[in-house]
């Protein structure tokens, strides 16, 4: 811990230049609120969507209002803050002044959700720096991050996923058609992604051939590697994982259902945060033995990416009663309306002892190769 202070000082770092950058904000907002002023010291951190990391004076806005979402402001004069490897704490530097050193701090919470955050890019820097911080490290965040090397592994641990085609930035300008007629053979309808991006950003469902070019397009607008996934018929099923404690195995949450409502076909970004009509079943209406075995695929599919701190896996149970894993978020979501807190809740662990826990496992963590 700090020397200055009994508490255990942390930093919260959220927004980033993701497309995901509101949620991340609405994440720390709901975090921070949970966290015991009377142990936690607590530096809220800013990453503005030009890169810009900027010291936040209140977090009271770090919520969705009347459909506005939260921003973090980059504008006027805002400081960088990097990280000192020689204090293990930040360095604030602003334009035409002196470095002035922030103070160490025990523990990194990095909020991030989406590339240049999730995928392992701020894991590197925390790394490089010797802070140690929560949620998963460099290789499991880039892996998770990426659907279609995430589909691999799982596969090579031969855990069950749906067929898909992978279309790169090359093929796609080089072979169009071939890439076309290979995602065709997937049958309609399927789901088109970016393949590095989360809450069901640039997705599209299509059901016609003539719109999958439109579609890839489309997702290539977030990402220029893009995943094309046949649809299955069936129910969405997610799960919390955290790590062990005491070094004992992970351990899995309650699972929950997504029961989409309204005229939604899927679960989009505004089922998600805005329009109130997605519930969550918690436990879903099923089978004992039917729970524990998606717990257990939960638990195998975190420890397949070498996974630490916490995840939420999704899956899809289809008609035949087969579990086939969708993917997995490596830093979920934990606004007041996301499944991964909620789940918690429904097993026993609150809001606060969940980001109590984080904090804890990560302390215990070393810095350095593990």
């Amino acid at each position: 811990m700090s020397e200055v202070s009994s508490k255990i000082r942390v930093a919260v770092v959220f927004g980033g230049r993701s497309s995901e950058h509101a949620i991340s904000c609405v994440t720390a907002g709901a975090v921070m609120a949970a966290m015991d002023p009377e142990k936690y010291d607590v530096v809220p951190i800013g990453i503005a969507r030009d890169g810009r990391w900027v010291l936040v004076e209140s977090a009271a806005s770090l919520e969705i209002a009347d459909g506005r979402l939260p921003e973090v402001d980059g504008s006027g004069g805002a400081v960088t803050l990097p990280m000192d490897p020689g204090m293990g704490g930040l360095l604030v530097v602003e334009p035409g002044r002196v470095p002035v050193a922030l103070g160490a701090v025990d523990v990194v919470l990095p909020l991030l959700h989406g590339p240049f955050g999730e995928d392992g890019t701020i894991q590197g820097l925390l790394e490089l720096a010797g802070v140690r911080y929560a949620g998963a490290g460099v290789l499991a965040s880039a892996v998770g991050m990426d659907k279609g090397f995430m589909k691999l592994v799982w596969e090579a641990r031969g855990l069950p996923v749906g067929p898909y085609v992978l279309v790169g930035d090359r093929e796609w300008r080089r072979e169009r058609k071939r890439k076309l007629d290979e995602i065709k053979e997937l049958g309609l309808p399927v789901f088109v992604k970016p393949a590095r991006a989360g809450s069901s950003m640039g997705i599209t469902r299509v059901t016609a051939e003539a719109d999958l070019e439109a579609a890839v397009e489309f997702a290539r607008e977030h990402d220029p590697k893009v995943i094309v996934e046949a649809a299955i018929t069936g129910r969405e099923i997610e799960c919390g994982v955290l790590e062990g404690l005491d070094d004992g195995p992970p351990e899995a949450s309650l699972p929950a259902e997504v029961l989409v409502g309204g005229e939604h076909a899927f679960y989009d970004f505004e089922t998600k945060y805005l329009d109130g009509t997605t519930r969550m079943a918690i436990p879903p209406d099923l089978p004992p033995a039917a729970v524990e075995e998606v717990r257990r695929l939960a638990a195998r599919a975190f420890e397949a990416l070498d996974c630490e701190g916490l995840a939420r896996v999704d899956f899809f149970l289809s008609a035949d009663g087969e579990w086939i894993l969708n993917e997995i978020n490596t830093m979920p979501g934990c606004t007041p309306t996301s499944a991964f807190p909620q789940m918690w809740k429904a097993s026993g662990l609150d809001y606060p002892a969940l980001v109590d826990r984080l904090v804890r496992t990560a302390l215990r963590r070393p810095s350095g190769l593990r």
